[in-house]
């Protein structure tokens, strides 16, 4: 087993995070395996379903921005505390979301790749001026 540096991995949730915004998840190094947990609900079924939400989901084109993550590592999960802002708008108001994520992403890998194999999300709404 190799190691994976902290970089290596912290970069491997940011590519999570700019696909959320950009919408082009190519660069976003998920495990086949992959499954996403948000809320307590399994939202990603495997790193093709991901990537293919991601893309093109619905539930993704309404996010038009997200602050800079505050990332910290404990073992293999990389957490990552940010905010998602949305592009709609009604009056000026936007309902928005903190975001609490925590990434699987394996110290030591065979080949010492940062490969993202799980994420669990916690998401509380807030209003946005």
């Amino acid at each position: 087993m190799a190691s994976v540096a902290e970089t290596a991995r912290i970069a491997a949730a940011q590519a999570y995070i700019d696909a959320l915004v950009s919408h082009d998840a190519s660069a976003v190094p998920f495990s086949a395996d992959c499954v996403r947990i948000e809320v307590g609900l399994k939202t990603g079924f495997s790193g093709n379903h991901l990537r293919r939400s991601l893309n093109r989901g619905p539930q993704f084109r309404l996010i038009s921005a997200a602050t800079l993550p505050e990332y910290s590592i404990d073992g293999d999960d990389v957490r990552a505390v940010y905010d998602i802002i949305t592009k709609p708008s009604l009056f000026g108001v936007r309902v928005c979301s903190h975001v609490d994520e925590v990434f699987r992403i394996p110290a030591e890998t065979p080949d010492g790749a940062a490969v993202i194999r799980h994420i669990r999300a916690g998401i509380r709404p807030f209003i946005h001026r």
